[in-house]
């Protein structure tokens, strides 16, 4: 007779309660900071803009969506999205398409000093905001500012151009200085793209006779394609956020021809003689909507690429 023996059963150990605990203590704090900090405002808003409040009284009285019929009847919302969207159409793709120029002049290793000049083009990114937007008042300041000196030396203008005290002028000033703010984040994404372009293709294509043109035509620009989706969405996204930049520089004028959406907000939030919480809250829960939708364009977007590249 002949015994066999089993193997033992080995049974599944659950996770450890203990490491359990530690993983949400150490977890703790970054989930109140987000409550705190982010959760709990956007929740706010919503609320807020279904009140009549001035921010100081105790009080809230509701009124349901009365601020959102009077934020979409009042032309000066639409002019500030107007300005927004001019704002961004202008900027992302000057900045999209300068920072690929000059990646692809960095990315080349004939060009002498690149890493000096990706480390100087990068530096204004790590420069606060605000405080470019006040340096650059003095920069175009009128009167005594380097820019309109400069001019004046070449002859070019016999009176200094008040760039930022000009409708004219003054959101393209803006936007001028907003890509040259940014430039060096989105030249660090071409960069990043470029890294992987295969070397082995580029040597293929150069066995064939393939001049610098003809690589960078038929090789680099169309497997570059699913950045260039990518890399625009987040373009997108950073042009709609420049409160900073604009208060400082500008703070929405003159006569309003660089109120962003932001600013509007800020307008009525705090800057008005009776600050209305409850309108500007409404406003910024339509402008949080509108992020939202180019959001969700970017997640398509990049789900579509992913597709593109696993089919190439």
């Amino acid at each position: 007779m002949t015994v066999t023996l089993s193997p033992p059963r080995t049974t599944a150990r659950s996770p450890r309660p203990r490491g359990t605990m530690y993983i949400w203590l150490f977890l703790t704090p970054t989930v109140l900071l987000y409550g705190a900090f982010t959760l709990y405002p956007i929740v706010s808003s919503y609320v807020y803009s279904l009140t009549d409040w001035n921010g100081f009284d105790t009080g809230r009285s509701f009124i349901g969506v009365a601020n959102y019929q009077e934020v979409l009847a009042d032309p000066m919302f639409w002019s500030s999205f107007r300005l927004t969207l001019t704002f961004m159409l202008f900027a992302v793709p000057l900045q999209v398409l300068a920072t690929l120029l000059i990646a692809i002049l960095l990315n080349s290793p004939r060009m002498p000093l690149r890493k000096l000049f990706r480390t100087a083009l990068f530096l204004p990114v790590v420069t606060t905001t605000a405080i470019i937007g006040v340096v650059m008042q003095f920069v175009f300041d009128p009167a005594s500012g380097p820019v309109n000196l400069a001019l004046r030396d070449l002859g070019l203008v016999t009176d200094g151009i008040d760039f930022l005290g000009q409708s004219s002028t003054a959101l393209g000033t803006t936007i001028a200085v907003y890509v040259w703010k940014w430039f060096g984040i989105t030249l660090v994404y071409w960069l990043a793209a470029l890294q992987t372009v295969p070397n082995d293709v580029y040597e293929a294509a150069r066995l064939d006779g393939a001049g610098a043109l003809a690589l960078l035509r038929h090789i680099t620009m169309p497997l570059l394609k699913p950045f260039l989706v990518i890399i625009t969405l987040l373009s997108i996204e950073a042009s709609l956020q420049v409160f900073d930049l604009v208060l400082t520089m500008t703070g929405g004028g003159p006569f309003y021809s660089t109120e962003v959406i932001e600013v509007y907000i800020y307008r009525w939030a705090f800057a008005a003689t009776i600050p209305r919480l409850g309108y500007a809250s409404a406003a910024a829960v339509l402008f949080g909507l509108f992020v939202c939708l180019v959001g969700m364009l970017q997640l398509l977007a990049i789900r579509a690429t992913r597709r593109t590249r696993r089919a190439a």
